[in-house]
């Protein structure tokens, strides 16, 4: 679980919640009229720019890594495919099929290895799925994005309702107080759902989308080379390439000036 993804959005609304309740309660923040326009606004416009196949992907699994860390570091990645490259060159691609993974990419690229597919097919499949993986990432931070862009300015609209309907209504001042509270109550709702939700979520997604770029490509050399036969020392070498200079070495170990 991705904790800081948690904290963050519990933290946020600790604050909002505590300054709300210094000024009174939480009941005067509390409008119908400016959730209809905040989240149907936001929903509706959202389904205008995406398609229903892209929402379909994009809305799920962008809430699910934006809670969620991979399995495996890069170097974590780096150490398990020079032990996989280890027990390949001892007992050969049927030595594989005992291989156990926590990364579900991985062991699909184990299993190719193990049942004998060619070079190219392995490359074939296992780049694709990445790159469906990756669109459909990069799908869900464009909607979360979206809906953060929306929000504000449906919040807007919401507050130019309001202050329509208390302008029309300036003989009966009864009603200015609840028109008033609408107006800054949509504002309000359109930049807590886009500053404390939509935006952060997306610019999460966005980072996990390049490490998980890094991550699966890695994985994709890596098995192509077990596939080569190459020796694990090489393996190494060649994936440690992905990883930033500070990070290529274990811990304890020299770093190269």
């Amino acid at each position: 679980m991705d904790i800081m993804t948690s904290i963050g959005l519990v933290a946020g609304v600790v604050v909002i919640a505590t300054m709300m309740l210094l000024g009174g309660d939480l009941h005067m923040f509390i409008s119908e009229h400016a959730m209809i326009i905040i989240f149907g606004g936001s929903t509706a416009a959202t389904m205008i720019r995406f398609p229903l196949s892209t929402l379909i992907h994009g809305l799920p699994l962008g809430a699910k890594f934006a809670f969620t860390m991979s399995r495996l570091s890069a170097h974590d990645l780096v150490d398990e495919l020079a032990r996989i490259a280890e027990i390949a060159r001892k007992q050969g691609p049927v030595g594989l099929e005992k291989v156990e993974t926590d990364e579900p990419f991985l062991a699909k690229g184990i299993r190719y290895v193990a049942d004998g597919y060619d070079l190219d097919f392995i490359r074939d499949n296992l780049e694709r799925d990445r790159d469906n993986f990756l669109m459909h990432l990069d799908e869900g931070s464009k909607i979360y994005r979206a809906i953060g862009d929306c929000a504000p300015a449906f919040g807007m609209v919401g507050t130019l309702i309001g202050m329509v309907q208390m302008f029309a209504n300036m003989t009966d001042p009864s009603k200015l107080g609840p028109f008033m509270a609408t107006a800054l109550l949509a504002t309000l709702y359109g930049a807590l759902v886009a500053n404390l939700f939509c935006i952060p979520i997306a610019d999460k997604l966005h980072g996990k989308l390049l490490d998980e770029e890094t991550n699966r490509t890695l994985i994709i050399d890596g098995i192509l080379m077990i596939r080569d036969s190459k020796s694990p020392t090489l393996v190494r070498e060649m994936l440690l390439a992905y990883l930033p200079e500070k990070h290529r070495h274990a811990e304890g170990e020299p770093v190269p000036a």
